[in-house]
């Protein structure tokens, strides 16, 4: 579950949640709204109805990519559009046709009003839905969808035009390479929307743009994680140095022992069996819930990703991003590692570094 995220409803069986600035964006929609040429409450209607074409843009993607086998992991709803989190990452061909999905649902929603305003009572021109009103939101809602289906389109990752432009590079290069460049792609398009911006003093067109670039940015970011941990098990990542608790310790022995050391995340044991892993947040919340002689069998989580030592590191990733926290290695029931988000790091880096130097000879990077 996404971070900053609130409330729940399942749509198509798929959990669809708000970002809180997304609730911020449709305050200031009403803000501005109400008090125009509009009435209060068609207000209301046309911010729902933009909510509407933004939840029925990314249930597009869910749909087609359950097509392909692909699960819709949760739909989280940005001030800038929703974002389907996805299971696995899409194949070139797949992702062409899910990426087009969006985009598709906006623009039949537009035909479909436009075509029932023109054999109804005709089409306004362009001019009159500068001020919003009540006789012109239903054009007004219609051309959102067009604007809708255009912005996603433009060739800018992580935007449906930046995945179509990485499914058609992937073609010809390698899915990486093909990503790397997209996202490029959506960082330089992301700083002209921002000039942009600045120059019209248009604050919500850098709005967008920063959220454009942070996206592409952590993007790249994933991709180049992935290249460097390509080819290299579990085992190479991580740490063998730990410390444990037994189940019968409390939470005062537990913080002393996180103070003790750099450790955050603690796996429970009973005699050789691993119950479970008591995580830094888990456990100051059972010291301001519970108090300091509370056990940390209590506060533990015993859903704990597991992970083997010859799993591929590139396969390790996605799970450690989805968990939060340390993943324990095992070796059947035998507990031989942790897999910390901060020893990915320094293991990446330190690829990093090797890459740009000559490899000596039987180096263990």
């Amino acid at each position: 579950m996404l971070a900053g995220t609130i409330g729940t409803i399942r749509l198509f069986g798929v959990p669809v949640r708000l970002h809180f600035t997304f609730l911020l964006l449709l305050v200031f929609l009403l803000f501005i709204g109400i008090g125009q040429r509009q009435s209060g409450w068609l207000s209301v209607v046309y911010v729902l109805a933009l909510f509407g074409s933004v939840l029925l843009h990314e249930l597009g993607h869910a749909v087609v990519g359950r097509r392909y086998g692909i699960r819709t992991l949760e739909i989280v709803m940005f001030p800038i559009g929703g974002v389907a989190r996805l299971e696995r990452p899409p194949k070139a061909r797949e992702e062409l046709w899910i990426a087009l999905a969006g985009p598709l649902v906006n623009l039949v929603l537009a035909a479909a009003i436009l075509g029932a305003l023109w054999r109804g009572s005709g089409l306004l021109p362009f001019e009159a839905l500068a001020v919003p009103n009540d006789q012109n939101l239903a054009q007004r809602i219609a051309v959102g969808n067009l604007i809708l289906a255009g912005f996603n389109l433009l060739p800018a990752y992580p935007m449906d035009g930046g995945r179509i432009l990485r499914s058609a590079l992937a073609r010809f290069q390698n899915e990486d390479t093909a990503t790397e460049t997209a996202a490029k792609a959506g960082r330089a398009m992301a700083v002209l929307m921002g000039l942009g911006g600045l120059l019209t003093s248009n604050f919500f067109l850098l709005f967008v743009a920063f959220f454009v670039y942070l996206g592409a940015a952590q993007e790249a970011m994933t991709i180049r994680g992935r290249v460097l941990s390509a080819g290299f098990p579990v085992r190479a990542a991580m740490v063998t140095d730990f410390r444990t608790l037994g189940h019968g310790d409390t939470i005062r022995e537990a913080g002393n022992l996180l103070l003790a050391t750099t450790q955050q995340d603690f796996p429970v044991m009973h005699g050789g069996q691993t119950l479970g892993i008591l995580t830094r947040n888990r456990l100051l919340r059972a010291l301001m819930t519970e108090g300091p002689e509370a056990y940390v069998a209590g506060a533990m989580d015993r859903d704990f990703v597991r992970l083997s030592p010859d799993t591929e590191l590139t396969d390790a990733l996605p799970l450690m991003a989805s968990a939060g926290h340390c993943a324990l290695v095992m070796e059947g029931e035998h507990l031989v590692g942790l897999l910390t988000p901060e020893n990915i790091s320094e293991f990446l880096m330190i690829r990093q570094i090797s890459r740009k130097r000559e490899r000596p000879e039987g180096a263990a990077w």
